[in-house]
């Protein structure tokens, strides 16, 4: 009889759990689900991209722009894969009333270049009250990569950047050029025991902007792989983070640090 009562109990406790989980589960699909109704689709010249506009609008005011780059997992044309973390994170409502924004999400067969740069650059000129002198771009992976490529493409278009493991891949070519992007307020972060995009690529970048007096910030995630996506917009505690010089705006919070920079 005493075993019958245990094993009830244990059956009791283990359906509790389940329960718990399912709907833990279901409330973050809900949660998600809303931050994906934030984001309407569109297509640019053949290009599908994802558009946030800013909570409360008003046309009388003015509204930064973030560009949002995905890494390769949101490459191809569904108008959806491109959508990741970062982009659920700032379509929280809190976020967005704190922080009232555009943000641009296009989406990629193939790696970021000038001919994206040059869709996105029509499509937030197409945008109403635009602050041109905040345009702000950032993405993980593929899309940290983009990000560097791409404010070296256009380094006076952009406000600032912030890369997430944009290095390139372990056998990639050097195709930094700091020289271009020193005036760019840039905060870039990587994991580090990265193994797709070695931290090392991007320790040498903010040692070359070092020696120039850039205005890079670097945060390393201790202990962290590749997959840190989710951490820069929340400002995980966990990072060390260094500055290249007195230029640099020391502000820890990273949403307070990107919309406090103008061009």
């Amino acid at each position: 009889m005493r075993i019958n009562t245990i094993l009830v109990i244990t059956l009791a406790v283990l359906l509790s759990v389940q329960v718990g989980v399912a709907q833990r589960g279901r409330g973050r699909q809900a949660a998600q689900q809303g931050s994906l109704d934030a984001y309407k689709p569109h297509t640019y010249k053949g290009m599908p991209y994802r558009l946030m506009s800013p909570i409360n609008f008003d046309s009388k005011k003015k509204y930064p722009v973030i560009l949002s780059l995905h890494g390769a997992g949101g490459k191809g044309n569904d108008n959806r894969k491109q959508l990741k973390d970062w982009n659920f994170q700032l379509a929280d409502t809190k976020v967005r009333t704190d922080y009232p924004c555009y943000l641009v999400a296009p989406q990629a067969e193939g790696m970021w270049n000038k001919e994206h740069l040059d869709n996105c650059k029509e499509i937030i000129r197409g945008l109403e009250s635009v602050d041109m002198k905040m345009i702000y771009i950032l993405g993980h992976s593929m899309g940290g990569e983009g990000t560097y490529r791409l404010i070296q493409m256009d380094p006076g278009y952009f406000a600032a950047a912030a890369p997430s493991a944009g290095s390139g891949l372990r056998r990639g070519e050097s195709f930094i050029d700091v020289s271009l992007i020193k005036d760019v307020p840039i905060w870039a972060f990587h994991g580090e025991k990265d193994g797709v995009c070695p931290l090392a690529k991007d320790q040498k970048v903010f040692d070359e902007m070092k020696k120039i007096g850039g205005k890079m910030k670097f945060t390393i995630w201790k202990g962290e792989k590749h997959s840190v996506s989710g951490k820069f917009v929340v400002s995980a505690d966990d990072g060390t983070t260094q500055l290249s010089s007195k230029a640099c705006d020391p502000e820890p919070v990273f949403l307070k640090w990107l919309f406090a920079q103008t061009r």
